[in-house]
């Protein structure tokens, strides 16, 4: 039987990297949200974040540099891609760009192209620049469910699964990196994040349309709590809860307010605490306002309407 236990401070960081060197997984913290993650070169390690998680293989993983010299070793970087990531790394950007043949297959879904980032977060920075390669860290959820966004979330997910949550505290920004796919013709938006459509503009061209490359987090259906969600208005039940915006929330069971500022970056900050805490509390609908479809508010209604969705 596994025990999971949440540790931090030196002496966590030095486990973290021993289980990583030893193929095992571990919980990271990240500016986002926190990262489950295993040795992104090494594919046995890599087969036990889909177990772990009950992800679908064809679900891309996330590879998270230990510094910037990795990227030119697993992807190949156009000069806007060179740009991009002089603007915003480490951050809460990641770039879908061709691969390296180091990369396994297992970690890309087998397609041509690596998703790729360099986190702030000085935990995971830490343990990475310890570990000394590349980490494969998708969200510490089990697949389809609310990312968590602090340690207790992790164990409320992954308890029994994996050894090890290192605790770096609350995550800064709440939902998960921007994802773009640099493109000869511009930029492909495939997840919006804290880095938004206006920053990426002044890089290129932003494109629209289908594309073949799929990357995490991109599924109709993602970021569900169990409790049905669906968008007001709606007349409140005795068991019904409001993941509130500028709604005054009379008449529900639970109400949780993602700011009460109405700031966006602080909704987005609690989004999923806040989704966590309703889905919790034993309610038979979650009801959600809407949120401003401009800066970090077009990442939360994304996340919004993938938790609402029903496959």
């Amino acid at each position: 039987m596994i025990i999971t236990r949440i540790h931090s401070g030196p002496t966590a960081i030095a486990e973290a990297v021993d289980l990583l060197n030893r193929g095992e997984l571990v919980a990271l913290p990240t500016e986002t949200v926190y990262g489950l993650g295993c040795d992104a070169l090494a594919p046995l390690a890599c087969a036990k974040v889909f177990q772990a998680k009950d992800r679908p293989l064809y679900d891309p993983l996330i590879v998270h540099l230990p510094n910037r010299a990795w990227a030119d070793r697993i992807a190949v970087l156009s000069p806007i891609a060179q740009a991009l990531a002089d603007a915003f790394w480490p951050g809460p950007l990641t770039l879908v760009l061709p691969r390296t043949a180091i990369v396994p297959d297992l970690v890309t879904a087998g397609q041509d192209t690596v998703a790729i980032r360099w986190s702030a977060h000085p935990v995971f920075q830490e343990v990475a620049e310890e570990f000394g390669r590349p980490i494969a860290a998708p969200s510490a959820n089990r697949f389809g469910r609310i990312s968590p966004t602090a340690p207790e979330h992790v164990l409320s997910e992954l308890n029994g699964r994996i050894r090890l949550i290192v605790d770096g505290g609350p995550c800064n920004h709440g939902v998960e990196s921007t994802i773009v796919l640099v493109q000869e013709d511009g930029l492909r938006i495939l997840r919006h994040g804290p880095i938004t459509d206006r920053q990426l503009a002044a890089f290129g061209p932003l494109v629209s349309g289908n594309t073949e490359v799929s990357a995490p987090g991109t599924l109709k259906s993602h970021y569900a709590p169990r409790t049905p969600l669906v968008f007001g208005p709606v007349v409140p039940g005795p068991r019904h809860g409001l993941l509130a915006w500028d709604s005054a929330g009379e008449g529900y069971a639970h109400v949780e307010r993602l700011s009460e500022s109405v700031n966006l970056e602080e909704a987005a900050t609690n989004l999923y605490a806040a989704m966590r805490r309703l889905d919790e509390a034993g309610l038979d609908l979650i009801v959600a306002d809407s949120v401003p479809e401009e800066g970090l508010g077009v990442a939360i209604m994304e996340r919004l309407r993938k938790a609402a969705a029903r496959e």
